[in-house]
């Protein structure tokens, strides 16, 4: 499995979400939103239901650690939910499979990393970055970091327990690191 990104620059967190609408589903242009504003592990995110959300939070135990995330969502995370809800009254999981539509008697299911993945992959490749399932949550951390400098809130919005790993994770550089130390003259 490549190694994938943060997505740095703003524009291009707009224009993916534009291409997975356009060249995939709506569906996959959602996935991209909400996990850019939830920074959940992707095998959370899609496991979300609808009823793990109450009113402006979302609870769940996440499958990694067994950690409870409670996660304040925020006004675009809201639309979003509400419209997938005002679309699909009947599903129950946020990002449930249209496939499984086609069958009365199949139990609903979420769609799959997989699928994720690759419409992730092939937008990427159009852009020219290594974009996959865990880019949405790295661009979140990227830009945390960068507007508050403060890497133990980062952590503790992925819930990592290493500032080392954090910083790795969300792509800042040994030379964004030495930047720093220059440019912060006390």
């Amino acid at each position: 499995m490549a190694e994938v990104h943060a997505v740095k620059e703003p524009e291009t967190i707009q224009l993916v979400s534009h291409l997975l609408k356009i060249r995939h589903s709506q569906q996959m242009a959602d996935v991209w939103d909400l996990g850019l504003n939830l920074a959940l592990r992707i095998s959370d995110l899609l496991s979300i239901t609808f009823r793990d959300i109450d009113g402006d939070r979302l609870v769940l135990r996440e499958s990694k650690t067994g950690k409870l995330a409670t996660i304040h969502l925020n006004p675009k995370a809201q639309k979003i939910i509400q419209r997938i809800r005002d679309e699909h009254p009947h599903h129950l999981y946020l990002f449930q499979s249209y496939r499984n539509q086609q069958s009365r008697h199949r139990t609903p299911r979420p769609i799959t990393r997989r699928a994720v993945g690759k419409a992730f992959e092939l937008v990427g490749e159009e852009l020219k970055i290594a974009l996959g399932t865990h880019s949405m949550r790295k661009t979140r951390g990227y830009h945390l970091y960068q507007a508050t400098n403060d890497i133990a809130r980062v952590m503790q919005m992925l819930r990592h327990r290493s500032a080392g790993v954090t910083l790795r994770y969300i792509g800042v550089t040994q030379d964004e690191i030495d930047r720093d130390f220059r440019e912060l003259v006390l």
